[in-house]
């Protein structure tokens, strides 16, 4: 019957962009264990570890499914809660619950022996930061927007009213905040030397020369296979009002290829999604690489391959 070895998803319940991928694991009747260990773990599911000289065994049980943590082909780490800890516990007790699982849990299944990790969680964790990705896009040959990164008023003024194209803020992470009560979200916009206060001392802010682009592009990676979208907006942040925008398959540059599979090496990732502004001159500027975002929103046929790549990455397991 070939190998009967599991993939592992690690992911929250509303998450159906990952059951376009599980059916075809179904398909090609690959077993699947999905999971979402920072909700199910004080639920419905139990996971055990023991280590002993020269071996490691361990079980993970589901309310539906027990798996040998042996015998786990591949984890794919899509979209998993947080760890906040069990409901109904005082504040304290909760956070300590949620420490622990996050280090307990959350460190078995991040060392399954023989696994094959798309995205590894730490590798991802690590490709996350903003001044990593920045510094590893320059090393990798990308081309990149000025950029400076600081709490220092007066140098972030100096560089924006140095910027003859114009200048954006960017978050550097996308923080929950509220308005009101309400969800808000800080999108990428442009800025002026005058709406700079002396507030951007509280924390480092993210300022970028602005590209003068004729569209964007996202550049989806999974191993070798790179699906590129391009993306016209009215907005300077297309996720500001995606009913406006327009997507097209379009053609990677060879040179942008090979700085994009040179990226994923330096930190050792399998899939990363790329975002790209291409001038009017047709040069593509680097802007960002989420480790795990989005893809289910692209062009069908584009999401269609993504979905096959990636469940391609999932049956083949760890490399020999």
């Amino acid at each position: 019957m070939g190998d009967r070895r599991s993939v592992l998803v690690l992911t929250n319940s509303y998450d159906v962009t990952a059951d376009r991928v599980l059916r075809l694991l179904s398909e090609r009747r690959i077993p699947v264990v999905r999971l979402d260990p920072g909700t199910d773990l004080h639920a419905t599911a139990s996971l055990t570890a023991t280590y002993r000289p020269g071996e490691q065994q361990g079980v993970l049980r589901t309310a539906s499914r027990e798996l040998d943590i042996n015998r786990v082909r591949s984890v794919w780490v899509r979209r998993p809660s947080p760890y906040t800890g069990p409901p109904g516990l005082r504040e304290q007790d909760r956070r300590f619950a949620a420490q622990q699982a996050s280090w307990g849990a959350g460190g078995i299944l991040a060392s399954l022996p023989e696994a094959r990790f798309v995205n590894h969680p730490w590798h991802n964790r690590a490709a996350e930061f903003k001044p990593s990705q920045l510094s590893t896009a320059q090393r990798c040959g990308f081309l990149l927007p000025d950029t400076v990164i600081t709490n220092d008023p007066e140098e972030a003024r100096e560089f924006v009213a140095s910027r003859p194209g114009g200048a954006v803020y960017k978050p550097l992470w996308n923080t929950p905040y509220r308005v009101n009560g309400q969800p808000h979200s800080v999108w990428v916009r442009e800025v002026r030397r005058a709406e700079i206060t002396d507030a951007v001392s509280v924390c480092p802010h993210m300022f970028q020369a602005k590209v003068d682009k004729a569209f964007d592009v996202r550049v989806t990676a999974v191993g070798d296979r790179l699906f590129g979208v391009r993306i016209d907006s009215p907005d300077v942040d297309w996720r500001y009002r995606q009913e406006l925008m327009t997507c097209a398959s379009v053609e990677v540059p060879e040179t942008v290829a090979r700085a994009v599979a040179t990226y994923l090496t330096e930190l050792r990732l399998i899939y990363g999604a790329f975002d790209f502004a291409v001038a009017a001159s047709g040069d593509w500027y680097f802007l960002e690489c989420n480790p795990n975002g989005q893809w289910a929103w692209q062009p069908t046929e584009t999401t269609t391959a993504v979905a096959l790549a990636l469940a391609d990455q999932l049956e083949k397991g760890p490399d020999t």
